[in-house]
Parts: structure tokens; C-alpha cells; sequence
């Protein structure tokens, strides 16, 4: 998340806090601070203030225990977390990847309000069975109350909250297809986004006594998040329709090895500026090696007409290959991954098809994009 500062790790997780924090923080501290200074006057003056504060950091600290259910389930199935981030609406576990199976999918999920619903469980038995002061059972009580609603709320049917993804789970054990799973998860996420902002919006205007500005926001906040997931599991269930072959580049660098240098030059070199670098295939159009344009200069042109290709090649191939039946979904993974720029695509049988790179990819896309709107 965009300008979070990162204040340490949790159990090897990086941890951060975005500056929105600090402003649910210092609300919370004030507000519960002067409830519990009306309600309990012996408190004085000062005191109320750090009962206030004390309670917004335990709060928190049920948002982070929530994060790290998910967390802990996630590292047990062998998936890294990337970092726990607090901000204004709660908490955010990042995952480096999503997981397997929809089983698997559906315990991760479910994890973090489960912990809510046992930290409800445990404070409201603390709160009716150990002896307080009136002023920390009030606090235990708001922290109870907290986890059930925080529970509660995380259970709503609909991408970003947990529920959601219990939802993605399911429809994708049902259909077999993690993006459909995550697509009607997102519209779901997307109608309750929408219940919010009108709830919201007509109780900001006075209409309604249901709801309130923070109802509103968190409205937005679940259309601009939902509608996010559901666009982007669009595009990869789109990509996974594709393979590596569909995306080649037309004019792919393959020359022949059997070709003289003149050849190379004449039909390949002069006059085209794209290339530098060209992939070299034998008589059944296998990739055997590459050749770089720089290396001509080491051979004398007289002499251009007498070699081939195939005595300049560098048989160590500088570039990552992919099966020509490859997902283009997986292929995208893979380029991120390891930050690549090209892949060559190649068949079962070592048959060179062609070059890939990102923009063949963006413009395999368009021009299907181009063409539905025709």
C-alpha cells in the first residue's frame, strides 16, 4: 500500500502502517476517551484519554491478529506473506501467491474470522467472569463487541472482505475456475459497494437513520476494490484462453543456419534497425542458437559470401523458451517473475514458432478487443 511505513516484522512478516492509521488512531483515543471520562467521573481528567488510547491500541491489535490468521494459514500451505499493512478500514494481509486448491483458498479465507470470533469469545468471557474495574470491563466489552462485528462484517459475501473469498473458493470448486470464482465474488463485492454508498449517502442528506459518512466510505472502498479483483480476473481468465503461440511476434528474428553471412545481411540487416539479436534454427526449424549483428565485424566482408550463420552462432541461447501450448496467463507470470523482456516459443519437438514480448501480448488483445467492437 502507497506511503505505508514500515515499522518492523511480526513472526518474520514485514510490517506497516499506512498514515490513515494514524488518523482512526487519534479518533478512536478521542472518542472513547470522552465516553469513558461522562460515564466514569472518578477517572479524572488525563486517565480517560489513556483508557482511550489504550482501548484504539488493542483494537488494532484484533485487526492485526485477524491478518495474522490469514497469514499463518497461508505460510502452513507454503505460501510467503509478503507484509501485514494497517489503514483506516482495517488491516491487509499480502500474499506473494494465491493458493492451490479452492480448499485451500476457503481455510485461508475463513481464518481471520475465526480468530475474530474466538478473540470475541475470550473477551466476553473475561468481561462477565474475571472480576474489573468498571472503566477495563467497558473496554473488554468494546473489544468483544469489536470482534464479533469485525467477524461479522469480514463474513459479507463479497470481494475485498474475507466472505468474499469464501465465496471465490466456492464457485470455484464448483465450476473448476479460480477467475470465475473471483469474477462473482467481485460483481457481489460490487452490490453491496453500491447498498453502502446509497445507505451512506442517504443517511449523510438526512433521509435515512440507517448508516452514516463511514457507511458511505466504506462503500467506496468495496466498489473500487471489488471492481478491481473482477477486472483482473477478467484479463487472466481472457489470457488463459490464449497460449504463448498466439501472441509470436509475425516478424520474428529466426534466421536460417544454412544461410551465408551475405544472405544474413542483405535479406535481414540492411535497411531493418529493429533487431540486433536473431534466433537461429537448423533445416527442421529447431532452435540451435543465436546471432548478434556486433559479431559480423569480426569477419571480413570478402569473406561474407563463404561463411554461414551457422559458424557464428553462440550455441548458449541468452533467452528463456515456453511451450507453444503454454497459457499466456502463465507466460505473464513468468515474465513478471523474473523480469523478462522476451521468451522464445518453441514446440514440443524443439520447432522454433516465433518471439513473445509484452507488447505482442498487449497488442494480441487489442486487436481482439478492436475486433469484438466491429
Amino acid at each position: 500500500m502507497k506511503g505505508s511505513i514500515r515499522i518492523g516484522s511480526l513472526f518474520g512478516i514485514p510490517f506497516y502502517i499506512n498514515p490513515s492509521w494514524f488518523f482512526v488512531l487519534g479518533l478512536v483515543t478521542l472518542t472513547y476517551g470522552a465516553d469513558l471520562g461522562q460515564l466514569f467521573p472518578q477517572l479524572g481528567v488525563i486517565f480517560p484519554w489513556v483508557l482511550g488510547f489504550l482501548a484504539a491500541i488493542l483494537l488494532f491489535s484484533s485487526v492485526l491478529a485477524h491478518e495474522l490468521g490469514h497469514s499463518f494459514v497461508a505460510i502452513a500451505q507454503g505460501i510467503p506473506v509478503k507484509s501485514i499493512t494497517l489503514f483506516i478500514f482495517g488491516g491487509l494481509a499480502t500474499l506473494e501467491k494465491e493458493s492451490e486448491t479452492p480448499l485451500q483458498a476457503f481455510l485461508v479465507a475463513i481464518a481471520g474470522p475465526v480468530v475474530s470470533l474466538l478473540l470475541f469469545v475470550l473477551f466476553a468471557i473475561i468481561s462477565t467472569s474475571v472480576p474489573l474495574s468498571e472503566p477495563i470491563e467497558a473496554i473488554v466489552s468494546l473489544l468483544a463487541t469489536i470482534n464479533l462485528v469485525l467477524a461479522l462484517f469480514n463474513l459479507i459475501p463479497g470481494l475485498p472482505l474475507d466472505g468474499g473469498n469464501v465465496l471465490k473458493s466456492i464457485v470455484w470448486k464448483i465450476t473448476g475456475n479460480p477467475n470465475k470464482g473471483v469474477i462473482f465474488a467481485g460483481r457481489v463485492g460490487q452490490a453491496f459497494g453500491w447498498l453502502a454508498v446509497i445507505m451512506g449517502g442517504l443517511a449523510v442528506i438526512g433521509v435515512s437513520p440507517i448508516g452514516s459518512v463511514w457507511t458511505l466510505f466504506i462503500g467506496l472502498f468495496l466498489l473500487q476494490n471489488a471492481g478491481f479483483a473482477a477486472q483482473s480476473a477478467t484479463v487472466s481468465e481472457k489470457l488463459s484462453s490464449y497460449t504463448a503461440e498466439d501472441a509470436v511476434l509475425e516478424d520474428s528474428p529466426i534466421v536460417s543456419a544454412n544461410l551465408t553471412l551475405r544472405e544474413f545481411v542483405n535479406d535481414y540487416v540492411i535497411g531493418k534497425d529493429k533487431w540486433r539479436k536473431f534466433l537461429v534454427i537448423n533445416e527442421e526449424g529447431q532452435l540451435i542458437g543465436e546471432i548478434d549483428t556486433e559479431d559480423l565485424k569480426q569477419i571480413s566482408t570478402s569473406k561474407w559470401t563463404e561463411i554461414t550463420v551457422k559458424e557464428l552462432i553462440k550455441e548458449s541461447i541468452d533467452i528463456t523458451t515456453v511451450k507453444s501450448d503454454q497459457s499466456l496467463m502463465e507466460v505473464i507470470k513468468l515474465i513478471e517473475t523474473e523480469n523478462l523482456r522476451e521468451l522464445a516459443v518453441v514446440q514440443e519437438d524443439g520447432v522454433l514458432v516465433g518471439l513473445l514480448e509484452k507488447t505482442s501480448i498487449i497488442n494480441l488483445l487489442q486487436q481482439e478487443a478492436e475486433a469484438k467492437a466491429i
